[in-house]
Formats: C-alpha cells, structure tokens, sequence
C-alpha cells in the first residue's frame, strides 16, 4: 500500500481542483498541468498522484452508475 496523503495536501488539491482545473487520468498530463503553480518537486508529484487517482475513482463510479 501507498503512503497516506496529509491534510493540507488535499484540502490543496481540492481547492485547484474546485477552481475548474481539468485533471486527466494520466500522471504525467496531471503533472504538466501542476507546473504552472509555484509547488515543490515533491509536492507538485503527490498532488499530481493524488488527482490520479481520484479522477479514475470518478470515472469508475460514472460506469458503475450506467
């Protein structure tokens, strides 16, 4: 299993994610569009991991529902 997620990470990326930013399921189209904001290397690849996931948990739920 993977290393847990702080708060601040995901209230972080909750708030891009809230602004309209359009993730994809790709991690590396996710990290290109994370490279506009000021964020560490590190930081940058944990929120790029973290909109990952969520957004294939999203698109999983959007099929399971039809």
């Amino acid at each position: 299993m993977g290393k847990t997620k702080s708060k601040s990470l995901r209230k972080v990326a909750k708030t891009v994610n809230s602004e309209g930013v359009k993730f994809n399921k790709t991690f590396e189209k996710n990290k290109k569009i994370l490279e506009g904001l000021t964020l560490s290397k590190k930081l940058r690849n944990q929120m790029a991991g973290l909109m990952t996931r969520t957004k294939k948990q999203q698109m999983a739920q959007q099929e399971a529902e039809k």
